[in-house]
């Protein structure tokens, strides 16, 4: 039986939800899960409150849950386990070279972009937000640079300029662990040897801050277009936030129609209201006003005085 030992969250980005597939498929593969390492920073809950499915998991199979200030206090722990390869989905710290030399086939990262296009954190939201027709999941060999691994094998996924960060996520994640389970044999036997990335092209995503999401008054200067991107691309976190009319809301859903007026003014029209940007109309089709649920646009219309 093949020793595993397996690193991270599984959460592709950050707001987003999961059911750890990864982890489930390999215990269902027959795979013996030595441990599971979380981040400390992530440890038990997430920004948005959830307990982490990871741990749920490892707990109801026995396996151990390690929650390390630092992966090195974990070094001989590790080592001790003698596990062939380490698998890491979304870790969300770099790890270093010490640890990933306990393994003799090193750790096995599932990325969720096609590398290297999209190193770093936010290779979901990146892509949404450059409104990119492809996007896919790299297979890679973890080294100490962030996301520069050699890989193993890639698989490209078109996009329809529809998708939110969790259908995204939920679409990637699952892709990302059938191609680990395809190619998982071939790495821990050698037969599967990975290929160098090209460094031309490769393109690294910043963090994203918590106020990544707030549209002020200028803001309406921008592109509709470019709004509506932000609203699936920071669904969940940190979202888009604005005020109108007085009223703070959060914006979950909206799509851009023609319109031509200032920026940053409302629109109304068959019952849906909306704001003027730079070329177009964002039409707001869901929101959540503060301390209120989620509601339609139109519902907005029948309890708010927005003019």
């Amino acid at each position: 039986m093949n020793k595993l030992v397996f690193f991270g969250n599984e959460r592709l980005a950050t707001g987003v939800q999961t059911t750890a597939p990864t982890l489930q498929a390999l215990i269902a593969a027959g795979y013996e899960i030595m441990a599971v390492v979380i981040a400390q920073e992530s440890a038990g809950k997430s920004r948005t409150n959830r307990p982490l499915e990871v741990g749920a998991i490892a707990e109801a199979h026995g396996i151990p849950v390690l929650l390390p200030a630092k992966l090195s206090d974990i070094h001989e722990q590790l080592n001790s386990y003698q596990a062939e390869a380490g698998v890491l989905v979304a870790f969300g710290k770099l790890v270093p070279q010490a640890i990933i030399d306990i393994f003799p086939r090193g750790i096995i990262n599932i990325h969720p972009s096609l590398l290297p296009a999209h190193r770093g954190s936010i290779p979901l939201e990146a892509a949404i937000l450059a409104g990119e027709t492809e996007t896919g999941v790299s297979l890679m060999q973890l080294v100490r640079a962030m996301d520069a691994g050699p890989v193993y094998a890639q698989t490209a996924v078109q996009l329809n300029g529809k998708e939110t960060k969790q259908a995204l996520a939920d679409q990637l994640l699952a892709l990302g662990g059938d191609m680990l389970l395809a190619n998982l044999l071939a790495i821990l036997n050698g037969s599967l040897e990975p290929q160098p990335q090209s460094e031309t092209g490769a393109t690294y995503d910043q963090r994203l801050s918590k106020d990544a999401g707030t549209l002020g008054p200028g803001e309406w200067n921008r592109p509709a277009y470019e709004i509506e991107r932000m609203i699936r691309a920071f669904s969940g976190w940190p979202r888009v936030r604005t005020q109108i009319a007085n009223t703070d809301i959060i914006i979950t859903a909206a799509h851009v129609a023609p319109g031509k007026s200032a920026p940053g003014t409302i629109w109304t029209g068959d019952r849906q209201f909306g704001m003027h940007a730079k070329d177009s109309v964002l039409v707001i089709d869901s929101l959540i006003p503060a301390g209120k649920k989620e509601m339609s646009g139109s519902a907005l219309l029948l309890g708010y005085k927005l003019t």
